[in-house]
């Protein structure tokens, strides 16, 4: 069983900067894509950041400028470096991974920016 454990969430004033980790047991070059996901209380899941492996990069609007995606394909981790975070952003962040067809999830970050 494929698992992916994220860490790295933490109490961030606004205008901070965080950086997330998730960890795969299993190479991230079987992954056909991987990205970060978010819930805000309240609120329904949405897409943060993803790529596919070889091909493409894409961010939510209301991300861009200010956070990258990254990965270290000798560590099997993905990252996803947060700037200038707003207090709206406050959520639980979710790793994703699709192989071989199937949706792995991690458990989730909890980030909270508040001063």
């Amino acid at each position: 069983q494929v698992q992916l454990v994220e860490s790295g969430g933490g109490l961030v004033q606004p205008g901070g900067s965080l950086r997330l980790s998730c960890a795969a047991s299993a190479s991230l070059f079987s992954f056909n894509s991987m990205g970060w996901y978010r819930q805000a209380p309240g609120k329904e899941r949405e897409m943060v950041a993803t790529f596919t492996i070889g091909i493409s990069t894409q961010y939510a609007d209301s991300v861009k400028g200010r956070f990258t995606i990254d990965r270290d394909v000798a560590k099997n981790t993905v990252y996803l470096q947060m700037n200038n975070l707003k207090p709206e952003e406050t959520a639980v962040y979710y790793c994703k991974g699709i192989r071989y067809g199937m949706d792995y999830w991690g458990k989730g970050t909890l980030v909270t920016v508040s001063s």
